[in-house]
């Protein structure tokens, strides 16, 4: 199976999910009165459209560029996250709002353990879809299903959290008969609410960047200064690199200096090699390279992105000031 089939499969598979949980956290917080199990219906219902609308940017970022789009869709995943950021946010000021009415006016509940039941079964679900969310969204580099994926394992603390305070309940009324523990329930909403932000704030971020061509992780421009210093002698600098991260796509341009006697056939194979290396090694990178002949008029750029030591620079530079 190819990534982009995977990828719409996990998506479609988090919809289901997501569906079946909003349908019971809902029957089950009506039924005992909890606001946490009805706060979570409602995370459980942004996970829902957060999950739609990731099956939608998956299935859009798939198609190949076009006469309008000529650098692809792989942004529409970025957008995707930013949109499931900002249902998490909304998600969370409910919560909040919600709890606090309850604290004000608390309600006793009812059957708690019905709700035990079904939040423990949100959990194992949920920890079983993330984590295939989280495989494939890493595997595939899909911004949108990574999002997808932290939206579920929110949902895994967040329901351990409820499935806390509805047992402290629980435990309460046979230990304690009369006890009023009931406060527990909003409570733990709240702390739900404080994860989720969390997660939304760190989720716009990562988004953010990608919308904003921030350059790619790292380790993938450590990746790349290495493989460009192992092009010395034939290349003697590459300046001017430019990287940024596009959904799963990378976009690099960079100049090439070569020795000017070299042929337009030997550069353009030079060019052509650096292109298929680097995209063994970034699959689906966008590479543009443009070759210069090195002319010992060395610009500024260009010494930065020298391979060659500033010893034989200089020679080189004397050497070329002669002719």
């Amino acid at each position: 199976m190819d990534k982009q089939k995977q990828k719409v499969l996990v998506a479609l598979l988090s919809v289901i999910s997501n569906t079946v949980l909003v349908i019971l956290k809902l029957i089950t917080g009506f039924a005992i009165g909890s606001i946490s199990v009805l706060s979570e219906a409602a995370h459980s219902s942004m996970d829902l459209i957060a999950s739609l609308i990731a099956l939608i940017a998956v299935r859009i970022s798939g198609k190949r560029p076009d006469a309008e789009h000529p650098f692809g869709h792989a942004k529409v995943e970025d957008i995707s996250a930013l949109a499931e950021a900002l249902l998490i946010f909304v998600a969370a000021i409910w919560i909040v709002i919600e709890a606090i009415r309850k604290l004000i006016n608390p309600q006793p509940l009812e059957t708690v353990g019905w709700g035990i039941v079904v939040m423990a079964f949100s959990v194992v679900a949920n920890i079983t879809i993330s984590q295939l969310l989280f495989t494939v969204g890493k595997k595939t580099d899909s911004p949108a299903l990574i999002a997808d994926a932290w939206h579920l394992r929110t949902d895994v603390y967040t329901s351990a959290g409820v499935v806390a305070g509805l047992a402290l309940i629980w435990a309460g009324h046979i230990i304690w008969p009369g006890s009023n523990l009931n406060w527990l329930d909003p409570v733990a909403a709240i702390m739900v609410a404080l994860l989720i932000l969390r997660a939304a704030l760190h989720l716009s971020i990562d988004a953010i960047k990608d919308l904003i061509d921030t350059r790619p992780p790292l380790h993938e421009v450590a990746w790349l200064s290495g493989y460009f210093q192992s092009w010395y002698p034939k290349v003697r600098s590459i300046h001017r690199v430019r990287l940024r991260k596009s959904g799963a796509s990378r976009f690099i341009d960079l100049h090439v200096v070569v020795d000017p006697s070299m042929t337009v056939t030997d550069s353009h194979a030079i060019a052509e090699k650096m292109e298929a290396e680097i995209k063994e090694k970034l699959e689906g990178a966008d590479i543009t390279v443009h070759i210069e002949p090195c002319d010992g008029n060395c610009k500024k750029a260009c010494v930065a992105g020298c391979l060659m030591s500033e010893a034989e620079r200089k020679a080189f530079q004397l050497s070329a000031a002669k002719k």
